[in-house]
């Protein structure tokens, strides 16, 4: 996740940040598409999910320019061993001139528990 953020700038296209990612194989999947929840990046505007969506499933296919002024979301999810539960970790940041900035409130280095079991 961290890569990709310092990777996330305008001019860049989507296909050079998925690369970052590791392969599904990498992480105990067998395809992309199960792993695909795993590590990606989303646009966010008026709806939560928007393009450009970052992710190796699609983005080393079908890469896009990145613009100045993007909103990003950029995500990482680890499964519990339970099956059911996880944690999604997320970083919002936006691209300026000069590289991405984070904007989230909350650092993913702080982890908030919102619902201790």
């Amino acid at each position: 996740m961290d890569r990709a953020i310092e990777l996330l700038e305008p001019g860049i296209t989507t296909d050079q940040v998925a690369l970052a990612f590791p392969k599904s194989t990498e992480i105990g999947f067998e395809t992309e598409m199960s792993a695909f929840g795993l590590n990606f990046c989303h646009g966010l505007g008026l709806g939560l999910h928007e393009r450009p969506l970052i992710s190796r499933l699609n983005s080393l296919k079908d890469p896009y320019q990145l613009k100045t002024g993007m909103v990003f979301a950029v995500e990482t999810f680890c499964p519990a061993k339970d099956g059911v539960s996880a944690a999604r970790i997320e970083e919002e940041v936006v691209l300026t001139p000069n590289g991405a900035k984070v904007i989230t409130l909350f650092p993913a280095q702080e982890l908030p528990i919102a619902n201790k079991y």
